[in-house]
């Protein structure tokens, strides 16, 4: 079981390492934001995983718990920026 585990933490870096593409490249501001929220679901996953590799799953559901609350604010707070900005008329992004 615990090689089956391994495989999943492999699969999901290597997601993350595809998902980085788009935070990087874009091509929009809103898919920009979207990457980062998967990456931070990602890392929830991984965390969930290596507790219990590790043999405390209960110390590392916490941490996970903790930053799922911290992503979900962090994606709020950004998109409500994004909003007051299109509402003000500023430009937000330039189109490609």
């Amino acid at each position: 079981m615990p090689v089956a585990l391994a495989a999943a933490v492999v699969v999901i870096l290597l997601g993350v390492l595809v998902l980085l593409r788009r935070v990087i490249v874009g091509p929009r501001l809103l898919d920009r934001v979207v990457a980062v929220n998967v990456i931070g679901t990602k890392t929830i996953i991984l965390l969930a995983l290596v507790g219990y590799l590790a043999g405390r799953p209960g110390f590392f559901l916490d941490i996970a718990l903790s930053y799922a609350l911290i992503n979900f604010v962090g994606t709020i707070a950004v998109l409500r920026y994004y909003e007051g900005r299109v509402r003000r008329g500023e430009p937000v992004e330039e189109e490609a």
